[in-house]
């Protein structure tokens, strides 16, 4: 498979990864790496140096400020998440909601994102062109939403799409090049779906990061704030 680089960044651009442990997280880093136009590619998470916790807002703000220092960042990458962990599972039926799931889902999915976004989008280039993608699902899209069920992973991500459309107006006004995008990357074969049969049904990581780091490459300031597909395709909110 070719090597994606992102040809609309201008050479030696600099990327940001956060939640590089992850499968699809560990395969736009590589991708990025690989990428001979990429100066600089950095992935952040609990273990890394500068750690990232996306339950710890302090970690959160000291990794921002640390990086800053060797910006501006030209591609920034949110690729963390969580569906399910031990005891915790998606709900299947409204009976099933409890306030402990649905805050430790909305803390992972929303809220540390959403904070990402804070301490991290002012890091993009003001006078050249930038790109920021969080990655959410189509599970989170209010318009596309058929089967019900999955109610604090659903809400989570279609808080994150909110937020992410509120950021990109407010980015759009200091960063006039900036590109800001939430993205469903489809089902991949990682750990966060396997129980639902993403090893059978779903694509490779490195696939699937190349297919993201495609459209993301592709949009233009005037698509910035929208949400979008692995296809390239728009999403409802």
């Amino acid at each position: 498979m070719d090597v994606p680089s992102l040809p609309s960044l201008p050479d030696g651009y600099r990327a940001i990864v956060i939640g590089a442990s992850g499968a699809l997280g560990a395969a736009l880093l590589a991708h990025l790496r690989a990428d001979p136009r990429c100066a600089l590619a950095i992935g952040l998470g609990r273990r890394t140096e500068p750690a990232l916790d996306l339950d710890d807002e302090p970690s959160i703000a000291r990794a921002a400020q640390l990086l800053a220092q060797q910006g501006p960042w030209h591609c920034i990458v949110h690729a963390a998440g969580v569906l399910h962990a031990p005891g915790m599972a998606p709900e299947k039926r409204l009976g099933q909601l409890n306030y402990g799931q649905l805050e430790a889902t909305f803390r992972i999915n929303t809220f540390g994102p959403g904070l990402v976004l804070a301490h991290f989008a002012p890091l993009l280039p003001r006078k050249e062109r930038g790109l920021l993608a969080v990655l959410s699902a189509k599970v989170g899209s209010i318009g596309d939403n058929r089967l019900g069920g999955w109610y604090s992973y659903r809400a989570s991500k279609a808080a994150l799409n909110m937020l992410l459309k509120t950021v990109a107006i407010e980015v759009a006004r200091t960063h006039p090049q900036a590109v800001l995008a939430a993205l469903h990357p489809g089902t991949v074969d990682s750990a966060l779906s396997r129980p639902f049969g993403g090893d059978r049904i779903g694509r490779p990581a490195p696939d699937a990061a190349a297919d993201l780091l495609r459209v993301l490459d592709g949009l233009d300031p005037e698509q910035t704030g929208r949400f979008y597909s692995y296809k390239g395709e728009s999403l409802p909110w």
